[in-house]
């Protein structure tokens, strides 16, 4: 009879278990701890970089699918001196205001589907950040719902562009993001913020903010738009002159929200003109703002020249005594008298009580003075 064999009792298996537990986690932990330093101290690039797959929030209105269609350096120079020089002049920044609350009533389809969508936004571009920058990604999405220049609904304006070949508005919509598995620890503490924002909660920080993009680009929108701030990895923006101002949030939400999701890819590519370039939406609200403004004022005139406005038409008109014909009594009616009849002064004073008859009129003449 040879040796005994040792044997690995139940204590050593759990040993071993933990440990190769343990293992599979050691790749996670150093990714969190790697991105959290990045959220810490985000690496400051040259101005000539730009957006790329995955680095960008839509709200900066630019993703290349295609490297080809990114601009050289000296290039995205000179289109950010052209851009900046062009707009940021013209337009004064004027006071923002705050975001009003938004609230969808739960339970029903528009607020299931724009939850959906506002948890993807979330989750895809801001897994990762603090509560606070996860809370301002939902704010620009609702000021956005808000503002005549995109979609009136949550998901119009996550999936605004998916369809593009060359680019779209949240990045993740049409680069593949969505492949990915969503981590449920994530997935859940993005639909709370989601579910927060849609009931009537509002990240002031934000502001009127419309755009933002991560720390690690520089587009060539931004000098031509008012700063607000930094928040978690993102830099934020809203529109300069009356676009930004509170009175351009006015858009009532009337519901309707499309189905979650990117929209069907277009058959062929399209061109980049077609693009909702931010300064290009900022120039096209002031035109329309200039133009409802002029012509406010032109019916204004219109209105003081036919006499309305200046009190001439507000004036009491003094009131014409009306005659009438007399009805046509029967019979029976003019035997009782017809008109004299039914007359004011034949009421019979019998059905009045003494103490009433004189209601209505001042009994002391002193109080006459004081009224």
């Amino acid at each position: 009879m040879g040796p005994r064999q040792p044997t690995i009792g139940a204590r050593e298996l759990i040993i071993a278990l933990i440990a190769f537990s343990l293992l599979a986690f050691v790749p996670g932990f150093a990714q969190m701890s790697a991105d959290d330093q990045a959220l810490v101290a985000p690496a400051q690039p040259p101005l000539g970089d730009v957006e790329k797959a995955a680095t960008n929030f839509p709200g900066s209105a630019f993703f290349f699918m295609d490297e080809d269609s990114i601009p050289s350096a000296a290039q995205w120079q000179e289109a950010v001196a052209a851009k900046s020089e062009d707009t940021a002049s013209d337009l004064p920044v004027l006071p923002a205001g705050a975001a009003k609350p938004f609230a969808i009533k739960a339970g029903t389809s528009d607020y299931s589907r724009a939850l959906q969508c506002m948890t993807d936004a979330i989750y895809y571009e801001a897994a990762l950040e603090p509560d606070a920058g996860q809370e301002a990604v939902a704010q620009v999405i609702l000021n956005r719902v808000r503002h005549p220049s995109y979609p009136g609904t949550v998901c119009g304006v996550v999936y605004q562009g998916s369809e593009r070949w060359t680019g779209c508005q949240f990045s993740y919509s049409c680069d593949g993001s969505m492949a990915r598995g969503r981590v449920p620890l994530y997935w859940n503490r993005a639909r709370a913020v989601a579910a927060k924002a849609l009931n009537g909660s509002v990240f002031a920080p934000a502001g009127l903010a419309t755009h933002y993009h991560t720390t690690e680009v520089h587009p060539y929108w931004a000098p031509s738009l008012h700063f607000i701030g930094t928040i978690g990895a993102h830099r934020f923006y809203r529109f300069r002159g009356q676009a930004g101002t509170e009175g351009a949030f006015l858009r009532r939400y009337v519901g309707g929200e499309p189905l979650p999701g990117p929209h069907a890819r277009l058959p062929r590519p399209t061109p980049e003109s077609d693009l909702p370039d931010p300064i290009e939406l900022q120039r096209d609200y002031e035109r329309q703002f200039a133009a409802a403004k002029e012509q406010a004022e032109l019916q204004a005139r219109n209105l003081a020249s036919a006499g309305v406005g200046n009190g001439s038409a507000l004036k009491p008109q003094a009131l014409k005594p009306r005659s009438f014909a007399a009805p046509e009594y029967s019979d029976a009616a003019k035997a009782r008298g017809g008109e004299q009849a039914f007359a004011a002064t034949n009421l019979p004073d019998s059905r009045i009580k003494a103490e009433y008859q004189a209601s209505g009129s001042w009994k002391d003449p002193a109080m006459r003075a004081v009224r």
